[in-house]
């Protein structure tokens, strides 16, 4: 299976889900469209092995829980939740829209990286966006390995 491809989703859903959020720019487009393929290859909307993780960008609902619990509804969160809440459909659950609804699934990334305690890198160079990626969306309890992500997250800032 090829999976989606690469351009159109970084192009077409990440960089418009990103600028409506307000939190585009050339390294958070890259890095959340490198996510996809490093999470999923960009083809998988299930986890591998009857996991949680759901999307392109293998989201737990748990995870996808807490940002709006405990953050798109404090002052904080909701210049963002108002933009979130007009990505959804109205007849699924939120986390459920996370496998159909690539805009509101990119969106969740982007605000999985935005709660971290750290910037975004300041170079769009593959490597350091693996290296942010493992740290900072898997966990170092993840399967993710930043040397093996590499290619993806070069895909992303190639095409």
């Amino acid at each position: 299976m090829s999976g989606i491809d690469a351009g159109q989703l970084k192009h077409l859903v990440v960089a418009p889900a990103l600028a409506a959020l307000g939190l585009d720019g050339d390294v958070a487009v890259n890095l959340v469209t490198g996510t996809a393929l490093a999470e999923s290859r960009g083809t998988y909307v299930r986890q591998i092995g009857g996991g949680p993780a759901l999307g392109l960008w293998q989201m737990e609902p748990a995870t996808h829980d807490d940002c709006w619990v405990n953050f798109l509804c404090y002052p904080a969160g909701k210049r963002f939740e108002r933009i979130l809440e007009g990505m959804l459909s109205q007849d699924l659950p939120r986390s459920a829209q996370l496998v159909s609804n690539l805009r509101y699934a990119s969106a969740m990334a982007r605000i999985r990286y935005y709660r971290t305690p750290v910037s975004l890198p300041s170079s769009s160079d593959p490597a350091v966006l693996s290296r942010f990626h493992k740290q900072y969306y898997n966990t170092a309890a993840g399967a993710a390995d930043p040397v093996a992500n590499i290619p993806f997250f070069r895909q992303a800032v190639m095409v």
